[in-house]
């Protein structure tokens, strides 16, 4: 079972009045504050276990993206997109005071640093990319696509985990039995309404999803990449992923000789961040950076 910290709950509101939900880890510090991005379907309960390890000399910051977790569903689902996240980040560092930062994205938490990095470097002093990079491959993406906004019912979280381990074992052929009651409790949510356990985010995000992948001219994310040539950078990649390949993840090292990486065996994506070998690698990198 993950080690657990104890945390403040917070919200802003967003530019178009959502109550938008964060956790906040740590106590006041001089060292440089950590904003940590979750992936497309999750939320902040998903870096427990990071916390858990980073929280004790820094203060740790966890978001919900609109329509995730606590935060407010969007009436309009065309806002589910990267750049209204972005927005929201930006509107978060705003009211929590976050002039620097180091950021922590996972899957699309890691291209919203990215973008953000490009956009208001500014703010970011250093990334760590948690199995993604400027480009998904198609396998990935098609995968991801097929799974996002369906209405899976269940019973109970027991159930709900069972369903977890079936779908996503492949990528953690390793972890003990507890972990996909962990991850099930954070990824579903019990429904009032319904009296059953449903997913703990709005299903229309498949809609959007399935919209921007249909795309004809997709956003270039390698210049927003290149730009990261004067920041410091932890690439982690799963040996297993089906998102992050290694033809992407070997140019990445190109484009970025100095960019630090990790490569996770019986891991895909996305690693969990607490593998002893993340901890480490993390811990030297926060150490070098204040």
């Amino acid at each position: 079972m993950a080690e657990t910290m104890s945390y403040t709950e917070h919200f802003y509101k967003s530019n178009d009045d959502l109550n938008l939900y964060y956790r906040q880890y740590g106590a006041t510090s001089d060292r440089l504050p950590v904003v940590c991005l979750s992936g497309l379907t999750r939320n902040s309960g998903d870096f427990e276990g990071f916390a858990a390890e980073f929280a004790n000399d820094r203060q740790i910051f966890t978001l919900d993206y609109r329509g995730r977790g606590q935060s407010d569903w969007d009436s309009n689902y065309k806002n589910y997109d990267p750049q209204t996240y972005l927005a929201d980040v930006l509107t978060f560092l705003s009211h929590a005071g976050i002039k620097n930062a180091i950021f922590i994205g996972t899957s699309l938490g890691g291209i919203l640093s990215i973008a953000l990095a490009g956009l208001a470097p500014q703010f970011v002093k250093a990334l760590i990319l948690n199995d993604i990079g400027p480009e998904v491959s198609e396998e990935g993406s098609s995968r991801i696509a097929d799974y996002v906004g369906k209405d899976i019912r269940f019973n109970n979280l027991e159930d709900a985990a069972l369903a977890q381990k079936e779908m996503y074992r492949s990528a953690y052929p390793d972890v003990e039995e507890e972990y996909w009651l962990e991850t099930a409790g954070i990824g579903f949510v019990f429904d009032e309404k319904d009296r059953n356990y449903r997913a703990n985010y709005d299903l229309t995000l498949g809609k959007a999803l399935r919209e921007q992948l249909d795309k004809k001219d997709p956003v270039d994310l390698w210049p927003f990449f290149e730009s990261l040539n004067s920041k410091p950078v932890l690439a982690i990649r799963g040996e297993l992923s089906d998102v992050l390949s290694e033809e992407t993840f070997q140019k990445m090292q190109t484009v970025l000789p100095h960019m630090q990486t990790l490569t996770l065996p019986n891991r895909g994506h996305v690693p969990t961040l607490t593998e002893p070998a993340c901890i480490n690698t993390i811990k030297t990198f926060l150490d070098n950076l204040d």
